[in-house]
């Protein structure tokens, strides 16, 4: 089950814990991978570590270089997923928050994403198939204080996951969401032991998740498995949210 062979999948954010871990899994399931980092020199460091088969640098803050990312990958594929995954925070309460903090975190979380669906897609009509998966958040569904940005960045991720579902279900391609809640990866690896006991309190499973966790889910989701789920919002959060 869960055969990628033949398939070619692009991971932004694959220098991250979670990125990395979702590049590793497709990679174990015979896909071909394109990793991305910020720099080339974080890209090709992610490439060795994952034994991915392709390295690109893009600094997703900047338009022209997504659009030039995409190109660039359909070069070393054609990609048949895309998993938008990388992310950036500027965490601070609203009051202070800079019109740089918020526009950064749309346009890295958000704008990326639909810059690369709205490139890559074209291909995936041409061939009739294909897999969109964007990574979101639990903080999507309930909101964070002091995360407005990247709340509003995640949720908006829901919305583009399931326009874009709509338009494409015809074509055999499916865009789907992941949310994960709090998994161990560095961001979480700074919390002080009072917080990590007061996130506990709110996962009924009592354990943070681990990025591989997250990646488990983007495997069945790049599947032909799930070919018949689109438009959904699978969340990896140990039961911290049920119903939405």
């Amino acid at each position: 089950m869960f055969d990628l062979s033949g398939k070619t999948a692009l991971v932004t954010g694959a220098t991250g814990g979670i990125g990395g871990a979702i590049a590793a899994a497709l990679k174990a399931q015979g896909a071909k991978v394109i990793v991305t980092g910020s720099t080339l020199e974080r890209a090709e460091a992610a490439k060795a570590r994952i034994g991915a088969d392709g390295a690109l640098a893009a600094n997703l803050a900047d338009r022209a270089a997504v659009d030039a990312l995409a190109t660039d990958a359909e070069a070393l594929g054609p990609v048949d997923i895309l998993v938008n995954c990388a992310g950036v925070t500027r965490d601070g309460l609203v009051m202070r928050m800079k019109d740089a903090d918020f526009d950064d975190v749309i346009e890295v979380n958000l704008t990326a994403a639909f810059r690369l669906s709205r490139a890559l897609v074209r291909g995936m009509i041409k061939r009739r198939g294909g897999r969109i998966i964007n990574i979101g958040s639990v903080v999507g569904s309930t909101g964070n204080a002091g995360q407005v940005n990247y709340s509003t960045a995640k949720a908006g991720l829901t919305g583009l996951t399931k326009s874009l579902a709509r338009e494409l279900a015809a074509r055999n391609i499916t865009v789907n969401l992941v949310a994960p809640g709090f998994i161990g990866t560095a961001m979480t690896d700074v919390l002080t032991d009072d917080q990590r006991s007061a996130i506990m309190k709110d996962i009924p499973a009592g354990t943070l998740g681990q990025p591989e966790d997250v990646a488990a889910a983007v495997v069945y989701l790049a599947s032909a498995e799930a070919q018949y789920v689109t438009g959904q919002t699978l969340h990896v959060n140990g039961g911290m949210t049920m119903g939405f």
